[in-house]
């Protein structure tokens, strides 16, 4: 069964082209020398992204594979201006970031709802010869042609705005803490990589605040080679306030796969580092207080780790203090502001970029749509009015 979560469009936009002024000198009975009244050119139509915090996915858009604005009208006698041509607006969730296909270079991105950004501009449309009148040039014969259109073929990519991001290997307890902290109902079971897509979960704190977590599939050693499921969705984490790691309170050595897990946000993108971090030990009700004691001499000193149990509840509390605390921090609120620009406008490496293409199958060439025909249509029709 397909999923209905997509996070990747890959599209072929095009604004309108300009229309043509017009050249037309006015002949009427008794007036055999009216001069010019050849009207302008329309203005194409222009393609807009708008945040619409009603969408989460990009599904709406998945068989988009052409979005093309209206042309804008040719001008006419009488100086007759032409119609504009109708702007194209793209609604998309808030936290889309648009990448050229061609080259994996940052175009723009979506940040809150009701934002517009302008993706291509519409053409501006020719000044017909009315406009070229002078004392002593009281009929000329010439016209400006509109503006061409504007065409690129982008990437859509959306990453999810939360304020903390889950990070942890497969079965680490992820989606059972975000299912235990708040209304989310993602998928629990026994086995390695349930979660097969990432999910938002509302997390209610006290005096009625609240914080958004962000649950994402689990990464393996030698993720960033292409291992489980990739670090395809670690971007769904790039921008979070925070990062909180989760490692089994059963595993062997927690440090190490602390920093397994560490190591493999580095090479995705090692600006991701730079976040504030919290280390959560779960499935604590399989330990007892003394073991738990033993536990926190060996785990790392330089960030706040948590014990708990998302099962029975133990330690949730402490928890929630602890995300609060440090998503509130100055120091994080700082970060927040002088990294934003570096994770918003990283390109892409093409390399890996053709294999997410891939993967989402949307590594299909779009074919492009042969419009000659109507130009030299629309071109007969303007000589035609000429020649009037």
């Amino acid at each position: 069964m397909e999923s209905n979560f997509v996070d990747y469009v890959k599209i072929m936009c095009r604004s309108g082209k300009g229309g043509k002024g017009s050249m037309h000198l006015r002949h009427v009975k008794y007036n055999p020398n009216g001069g010019p009244d050849g009207g302008d050119g329309g203005k194409g139509g222009s393609i807009i992204l708008r945040g619409n915090h009603n969408y989460w996915t990009l599904l709406h858009l998945k068989y988009e594979r052409h979005i093309f604005a209206e042309h804008g009208g040719n001008g006419g006698r009488d100086k007759c201006h032409g119609t504009d041509g109708k702007d194209i607006y793209i609604d998309v969730p808030c936290g889309t970031v648009v990448y050229n296909a061609e080259t994996g270079k940052y175009v723009c991105d979506v940040t809150y709802d009701g934002q517009e950004v302008l993706l291509l501009k519409g053409g501006r449309g020719g000044l017909g010869n009315f406009q070229f009148r002078t004392a002593t040039n009281q009929a000329p014969r010439y016209a400006q042609p509109g503006e061409p259109m504007q065409e690129m073929t982008i990437i859509l990519e959306l990453k999810l705005l939360a304020d903390v991001g889950l990070v942890g290997f497969p079965n680490a307890g992820k989606s059972t803490l975000v299912s235990a902290l708040s209304n989310a109902k993602p998928k629990i079971a026994n086995y390695p990589f349930t979660t097969m897509e990432p999910s938002l979960g509302i997390v209610g704190y006290r005096d009625g605040k609240s914080f958004v977590m962000a649950d994402i599939p689990g990464i393996i050693e030698g993720a960033s080679e292409g291992k489980g499921l990739g670090l395809r969705f670690l971007r769904h984490i790039e921008r979070n306030s925070l990062l909180l790691f989760m490692v089994p309170g059963d595993t062997d050595d927690i440090k190490r796969e602390y920093e397994i897990l560490l190591n493999e946000l580095k090479q995705f993108n090692p600006e991701m580092l730079d976040k504030h971090r919290v280390l959560a030990v779960t499935k604590c009700d399989l330990l007892d207080e003394e073991l738990i004691e033993m536990l926190k001499e060996t785990l790392p000193a330089d960030l706040p780790v948590v014990f708990i149990s998302a099962v029975t509840g133990f330690g949730l509390d402490e928890l929630k203090d602890v995300l609060w605390r440090e998503l509130n921090a100055e120091s994080n609120k700082l970060q927040a502001i002088t990294s934003e620009d570096s994770l918003v406008h990283r390109d892409k490496d093409m390399t890996v970029f053709a294999q997410e293409l891939e993967d989402e199958g949307e590594d299909e060439d779009i074919e492009y749509v042969d419009v000659e025909d109507v130009d030299d249509l629309e071109d007969f029709e303007y000589e035609e009015e000429e020649n009037e």
